[in-house]
């Protein structure tokens, strides 16, 4: 099991450069940002932290965070994409060809609309209309949860389908099945994105570190030596084969607020060492 945040030595936060975190249900809370996780982001930043959302979220509202709040960038649709504004202007790079992505994601669209087609209480998420690559399958975003049972029938269907001779993958979020073709993931797309703006390097993990409340954050826990998750992750945690290494008193966006001010207090010791 995860240990509390107060079992943590700060020194092992004094060397956090990158911060990857989930956003729906771990910087927001019940369908909102609440205002100590955007202070949070931008304490963050001053701290010299580098703070990338990695979400399953929809290229139109990856488009909104990486343009309006305090991030380093955004890798979106669970790796489809990233998106980064900086003092050059706004870039998206694709981890495929985007019209490879979207003939594909066309496709599984059609398929997994026959899937629902026996669930008649379960639709597309409401913003389908703005993703490059995914398919999302809306369980519990501003609606009555789908029962577990049949969200897991639903994955399981997906995940057995195959588009044009390739496997399809899906995941698990809080509000969304999320399920796309292609290799990509959380992971492969947090490394990419790290090399990229590390002059093609990745540097020592101990220096990278993420934020999750889901099943669909397992790689990620898996992948890093310090990961953290928000205490709404609790009812999960027996689910997976990897947990996160500590886990916060709050829950979503006001857990990573907490998890951020130990982050940003252990720099702020940090500096004043390195000036005495």
């Amino acid at each position: 099991m995860p240990d509390p945040l107060s079992e943590l030595n700060p020194e092992r936060l004094k060397e956090i450069e990158w911060l990857l975190t989930d956003v729906d249900d771990t910087l927001t809370w019940q369908g909102r940002l609440p205002p100590e996780a955007l202070i949070a982001l931008a304490e963050l930043e001053r701290a010299g932290v580098k703070v990338v959302a990695v979400t399953g979220a929809c290229a139109g509202w990856c488009d909104q965070m990486a343009k309006m709040w305090p991030l380093h960038g955004v890798i979106g649709e669970n790796g489809a994409f990233w998106m980064r504004k900086d003092t050059t202007g706004f870039n998206t790079t694709f981890s495929r060809p985007a019209q490879t992505m979207i003939n594909e994601q066309r496709a599984l669209q059609e398929s997994i609309a026959g899937i629902l087609a026996d669930y008649p209480d379960v639709e597309f998420s409401q913003d389908q209309t703005f993703r490059y690559c995914d398919v999302a399958v809306n369980i519990a975003q501003n609606r009555t949860p789908v029962a577990p049972s049949a969200t897991m029938e639903i994955l399981n269907r997906i995940v057995n389908l195959n588009i044009e001779s390739k496997p399809v993958n899906a995941t698990l979020s809080s509000i969304h099945i999320n399920a796309w073709v292609g290799n990509h993931s959380k992971r492969t797309s947090g490394e990419a994105y790290i090399r990229q703006f590390n002059e093609g390097d990745l540097p020592n993990l101990d220096r990278v570190t993420y934020v999750g409340d889901s099943l669909n954050d397992e790689g990620m826990f898996g992948w890093l030596p310090l990961t953290f998750a928000v205490n709404n992750i609790r009812p999960l945690l027996t689910k997976l084969n990897h947990q996160p290494s500590f886990l916060t008193q709050e829950n979503g966006g006001f857990g990573f607020a907490q998890l951020a001010s130990l982050i940003v207090k252990a720099k702020a010791c940090n500096g004043l060492q390195k000036n005495a």
